[in-house]
C-alpha cells in the first residue's frame, strides 16, 4: 500500500492513504491513545485518496501512528486465531 506523507513535524502528521478503510480504522485506534490530542480523516471528493491528519502532545506523532498499527495487527492475529478453531 502507497502511503504518502504530506505534512511531518513531531507532534503532527498528515498522511495520504490508499484506502477509505484504512484510514478509518486507522482513526479508531489512535483515537484510544491518550497521547493523541486529534486524529481524522477528510476526503475532498469521492474520486480523491482520504488524508488522515494525527496530532500528539508528549508523544511523537510517527510513534504513535507506528503504535496504533502495532495494535491492530496483534487484533488481527487474535481474530485469525480465534476464527482458526472454528475449522
Amino acid at each position: 500500500m502507497e502511503i504518502n506523507v504530506l505534512k511531518s513535524s513531531k507532534e503532527e502528521m498528515e498522511i495520504e492513504l490508499e484506502s477509505l478503510t484504512i484510514a478509518e480504522i486507522l482513526r479508531v485506534y489512535l483515537n484510544k491513545d491518550s497521547d493523541v490530542t486529534f486524529a481524522a480523516w477528510k476526503r475532498e471528493h469521492p474520486t480523491k485518496k482520504p488524508v488522515l491528519l494525527v496530532k500528539t502532545k508528549g508523544k511523537i506523532a510517527k510513534k504513535a501512528i507506528d503504535d496504533a498499527v502495532g495494535e491492530i495487527v496483534k487484533d488481527l492475529e487474535e481474530i485469525e486465531g480465534e476464527f482458526k478453531k472454528l475449522k
